[in-house]
């Protein structure tokens, strides 16, 4: 087995690599951004490294990663199954892997804290590849923390020449970040990159699409061809704002995008449906009671007559955000966008309802994926020029 450099000519799908003990950390913010923020769930999400994969050509036939994760435990709530490595070979996924080992977060949401104890390092391994000269991609769990140490194969590998991909650019929440998907490539996100035909760079952060200034700056510093934003959920979940300082942090956020990329195409999503915060704002919270039954559900704590005072709630966001695009359309042709409900609605809730009254199951995001490519990479769609 030959012992390949992790380098970052293999790495795609991430924004800076951090040097450790151990090997390279992925992080889906760069330094600057982190620096500007202590907040921890953002730093778990960012560090997740939805998106990213290891990409090279190669001849071998077994291929070794050995990395480790850090796994996330909730106290109360069944064990979650380790995360997932999908192995493509020419574009189609030819095996899928887990890792044993690694560090353990164990997290009490009635006590709000967690702990983290450190673990070993595990390894992942493909056989039985074809001996032909191949594009291999490893995606990396979208929703374990994934330090790698090592990478070996019994081939010379090399990277991959550009394919001449349009670079699609998409930040959003938890949903967008993966949520509950079954695998690094089925997250909505990646089935929609995947039938577009683009290379995607994934910035769904779960808890963390929260237009915060860092991230705008960091999709206006990212090369891209296609960018899209997918907005509101966790400004209702952490309760954030009112609608008074919402609209305005919008045209923000949006002005700082467009710094970088004043003529990308660039898509406004809104919300999928969520019928706990459709007309209840927030914040959301884990429901109890629901875990003293080992499931975790959340519910929406605000008061909808708060409305009145400018509390925030999907409805109320979808009708803000049709108003922004509208109204900054008319000197910029190239921003669109997309009510979220024609990608998630009341008959896909009837259907495949939130199985924790939040995020969409795997079925869903499947769904979810294929009514965003059509919509968005299809003849006539936003993207379309970009698409293969």
């Amino acid at each position: 087995m030959h012992a390949i450099p992790l380098t970052s000519d293999l790495l795609h799908g991430a924004l800076d690599l951090e040097r450790t003990e151990r090997g390279l950390l992925p992080h889906r913010l760069p330094a600057r951004a982190r620096a500007q923020c202590a907040d921890p769930q953002l730093a778990m999400a960012e560090s997740q490294p939805s998106g990213v994969r290891l990409v090279f050509r190669t001849r071998a036939t077994t291929v070794e990663l050995d990395t480790l994760p850090t796994k996330r435990v909730y106290v109360g709530v069944p064990p979650r199954p380790d995360g997932v490595y999908d192995l493509l070979v020419d574009g189609r996924l030819a095996g899928s892997g887990r890792a044993e080992g690694g560090n353990t977060l164990t997290i009490d949401m009635a006590a709000g804290r967690a702990e983290h104890r450190p673990g070993p390092v595990g390894t992942v391994r493909f056989t039985d590849l074809p001996g032909t000269l191949k594009d291999v991609e490893i995606w990396l769990p979208h929703n374990e923390t994934t330090e790698l140490v090592a990478l070996r194969a019994d081939a010379p590998v090399e990277p991959v020449a550009d394919r001449g991909r349009a670079v699609w650019l998409h930040h959003g929440s938890s949903i967008s970040h993966g949520s509950d998907a079954a695998s690094p490539t089925t997250t909505w996100p990646a089935l929609a990159a995947d039938l577009g035909g683009v290379e995607l760079i994934n910035l769904g952060l779960g808890g963390g699409a929260l237009l915060d200034p860092f991230t705008a700056r960091t999709l206006r510093d990212t090369p891209a061809d296609l960018i899209s934003v997918k907005l509101g959920i966790n400004v209702v979940n952490a309760d954030l704002m009112r609608l008074r300082a919402f609209g305005p942090a919008v045209h923000g956020f949006l002005d700082t995008v467009r710094e970088g990329h004043p003529g990308t195409p660039l898509l406004v999503v809104s919300p999928i449906l969520c019928p706990i915060h459709e007309d209840t704002p927030g914040p959301s919270a884990p429901d109890f009671s629901a875990l003293s039954e080992g499931r975790l559900r959340f519910r929406a704590t605000g008061d909808p007559a708060e409305t009145a005072s400018g509390k925030l709630t999907l409805r109320v966001i979808r009708e803000e955000l049709a108003r922004i695009v509208r109204e900054r359309a008319a000197e910029d042709p190239n921003l669109h966008h997309l009510d979220g409900r024609e990608l998630y609605g009341e008959a896909d809730f009837g259907e495949l309802p939130l199985p924790d009254d939040l995020h969409p199951d795997a079925a869903a995001h499947r769904r979810i994926g294929e009514r965003f490519a059509a919509r968005a990479f299809a003849p006539g769609g936003p993207f379309a020029d970009g698409a293969a």
